[in-house]
């Protein structure tokens, strides 16, 4: 089965297993702590049945991923890795979620956003744990450690690493930020938790379902995969059915970015000088040719962007389209924080503009006109003088992901 990596927290490698057709609506698998991937394999095949397109990731210090060497398994590294994968993705999956997994996704779609997934499926992933229980669980895999040393598919640092309670802490105070389609499945039998706890929890959430599996313990996949997997499915046929997105008025931002996603664009990185006459710059994609009588273009700058205030300050500035060899400059120039052209190489045009070298074009613009547009403000620029490099392939940017031309 094709292999994928992610680069996650801190540099880590992360390994998933892609299983299915990838035009399908995706389901991104967790699993709980001390675990693989491997015990998703009864679920990721029902999933690829009931037409899903299945990534199936091993956490940090599990499986096939990466043990850190410093040792970071704590919360926040996990939720960074979580986070780094979901923005790498060209479509928003569903997350199915176990124990240690399904707190990880809890707190990443809580504090970043729901916009990352169309859905959550936690599996037994306890709002409430009894501190002499999370220790005894605890205690036993450090037991098992100790007697299969070197054996284990996982490190036994992560036990260490990881603060059950002020993690509860936080799912607790964020859960209500979550608007998604949510499921929660409790094993009847689960030592974790208790039937009263989760009802208290899934207050938190906006018409949430409840799955109980009967004869089932905390292990509910591996116990009774068949009842599961027929509630997972089921959940995803209702609530996150597979056909056509649409975007409504009213509906989230993110299901017009997706739609508006489906138009490639190349990629330009837009420049100027600020007042004290240092070189400014930021990635966009949203930039056209307006006119050729006058030479009009235009470029949409986002209200939130760092660099507005200069480029509405600046009489000139610069559109620089990329070639397929510029994504890490692409790169460098959407992260804020960075000295982003002390690592680049550039010249100064006509009109002191900063200009990407080597670029497959530069235009050198006069300011023509700032417009209102909603969270964008239009920069139109009258072109002064434009040169390019014909023979290059573009940068081009579609479904979320960079991509190259392709001949047939």
């Amino acid at each position: 089965m094709p292999i994928q990596k992610y680069t996650g927290f801190a540099g880590a490698l992360l390994q998933a297993e892609m299983q299915g057709w990838p035009d399908d609506p995706a389901v991104l698998l967790l699993h709980g702590g001390g675990q693989t991937r491997e015990m998703w394999k009864p679920t990721a095949e029902a999933l690829v049945q009931a037409g899903r397109y299945v990534i199936n990731v091993d956490l940090r210090g599990h499986g096939d991923s990466d043990w850190p060497e410093d040792g970071r398994y704590d919360l926040d590294a996990y939720v960074g890795d979580l986070k780094a994968i979901l923005n790498e993705l060209g479509s928003r999956p569903v997350i199915v979620a176990a124990s240690l997994g399904g707190w990880i996704a809890s707190v990443a779609l809580a504090e970043e956003g729901s916009h990352l997934a169309t859905g959550l499926v936690l599996v037994d992933a306890p709002p409430e744990i009894d501190a002499r229980k999370a220790r005894k669980i605890s205690d036993a895999l450090k037991k098992r450690a100790a007697t299969d040393a070197g054996r284990l598919p996982w490190d036994v640092r992560f036990l260490d690493g990881f603060d059950v309670e002020s993690t509860l802490e936080r799912i607790s105070r964020s859960a209500s930020n979550i608007k998604l389609p949510v499921l929660f499945v409790r094993g009847a039998l689960s030592e974790l938790t208790e039937h009263d706890a989760d009802a208290r929890f899934l207050e938190s959430f906006q018409n949430p379902e409840f799955s109980e599996i009967k004869e089932s313990r905390h292990l509910v996949t591996e116990e009774r995969s068949d009842l599961f997997n027929a509630a997972l499915i089921d959940f995803l046929e209702r609530r996150v059915p597979r056909f056509t997105p649409e975007y409504r008025s009213g509906s989230d931002a993110r299901t017009l970015r997706d739609a508006l996603g489906c138009f490639a664009t190349g990629v330009t990185i837009v420049t100027a000088l600020n007042q004290k006459m240092h070189p400014i710059g930021l990635t966009a994609n949203s930039f056209t040719s307006v006119s050729l009588d006058p030479p009009l273009l235009l470029v949409c700058i986002a209200k939130t962007a760092g660099s507005l205030e200069a480029l509405r300050a600046a009489a000139y500035f610069g559109v620089n389209v990329l070639h397929i060899g510029q994504q890490t400059i692409s790169n460098r120039f959407a992260k804020p924080g960075e000295d982003r052209f002390a690592q680049t190489s550039w010249q100064s045009g006509h009109h002191d503009v900063p200009l990407i070298a080597g670029a497959l074009a530069n235009f050198e613009c006069r300011q023509h006109d700032i417009v209102d547009g909603g969270d964008h403000e239009i920069l139109i620029g009258e072109v002064v003088r434009a040169k390019f490099e014909p023979r290059r392939d573009p940068l081009l940017y579609f479904a979320g992901k960079y991509r190259r031309l392709h001949f047939s």
